[in-house]
């Protein structure tokens, strides 16, 4: 049969038939794969979210024999007029902004520095990478340990004739304890996304760059950060969203002290709920760290959006 005729002459049913049992086929497993993520999705996700936006308006309490009441917007009254949730705030904020630009810059030398074709580069990139496979819980006692007045930092620093503060009991040095320790703990997972960022640029691009006279500074301008454009975006949405979630290194070593000096939203939240069992109140903090995080997100979107496709 031509292909004319192929064209003008439809299947036979038997034909139909089989294709469209395939698609059901096909239909039904694609669904079947989708049934076990979509019940965890709805139960640990959009249910919580739900929960939270109807909680925040209660005075529920986690465990109460009185039931919950309609306040209104009382709990976001007395949360705007806490000095304790404004610490948290101003701390989530000024780790946020240093962790920020800190660790993805230091992960992007880390990155420049093991992607080099030399000796010894797989052995970097294990050392850098072993405190991401260490839990954050194990990472947080043992900075503990180092961080005491007699720990190993100070112990270190007398003998070169300094004497080391209480970092985690002074509230001038507790938060920047605590953001060096995020540092050192993360910066090897944000140093592998650079690396496979920069794994991807042609090699053509660093030779032609070379034949044009352009140093190790200007194929830096020109040709890996450019490339690194899309990399770089994932890398500032994620470490932004993970330094305002801040929680277990607070929890592990200094619970919310001294003076609220490294209280965040995300422990206040949980402090509140948990071991206040102020569970309404709570989800009032809930949806302003909520409301926070958004709004962060939306302005790197916009900031970070590809100016030449909205033309």
């Amino acid at each position: 049969m031509s292909t004319v005729e192929a064209a003008t002459h439809p299947a036979p049913p038997v034909v139909r038939a089989h294709s469209h049992k395939r698609n059901r086929r096909s239909t039904s497993v694609a669904v079947a794969m989708l049934v076990p993520a979509a019940v965890l999705m709805i139960t640990f996700l959009i249910i919580p979210i739900f929960l939270t936006f109807g909680l925040a308006f209660t005075n529920a309490r986690l465990i109460s024999p009185v039931p919950a009441r309609f306040v209104g917007f009382d709990n976001f009254v007395r949360l705007f007029t806490n000095d304790t949730f404004w610490k948290s705030l101003l701390n989530t904020i000024v780790f946020t902004i240093v962790i920020v630009p800190v660790q993805s810059g230091l992960a992007l030398g880390l990155a420049i520095l093991v992607n080099a074709k030399v000796r010894g580069t797989n052995f970097f990139r294990t050392v850098y990478f072993l405190p991401v496979v260490t839990s954050m819980v194990v990472v947080s006692m043992l900075w503990l340990f180092m961080y005491q007045p007699d720990g190993l930092i100070n112990v270190l620093l007398a003998k070169v004739g300094i004497t080391g503060p209480d970092w985690l009991g002074d509230p001038k040095t507790a938060l920047f304890a605590i953001i060096v320790l995020s540092i050192w703990q993360a910066v090897g997972f944000h140093m592998v996304i650079w690396l496979s960022g920069l794994q991807t640029i042609p090699a053509e691009l660093y030779e032609a760059a070379s034949i044009d006279g352009a140093g190790r500074w200007q194929q830096f301008v020109h040709v890996t950060w450019p490339g690194l454009r899309q990399t770089s975006i994932f890398i500032l949405i994620t470490i932004t969203i993970a330094a305002f979630s801040l929680f277990t290194q607070v929890n592990i070593m200094t619970q919310g002290g001294p003076l609220d000096s490294t209280s965040t939203l995300v422990y206040m939240a949980v402090f509140t709920g948990f071991q206040q069992q102020q569970t309404g109140y709570a989800a009032a903090i809930s949806l302003v760290f909520f409301a926070l995080v958004l709004t962060v997100s939306l302005i790197q979107r916009y900031l970070t959006r590809d100016k030449g496709a909205t033309r």
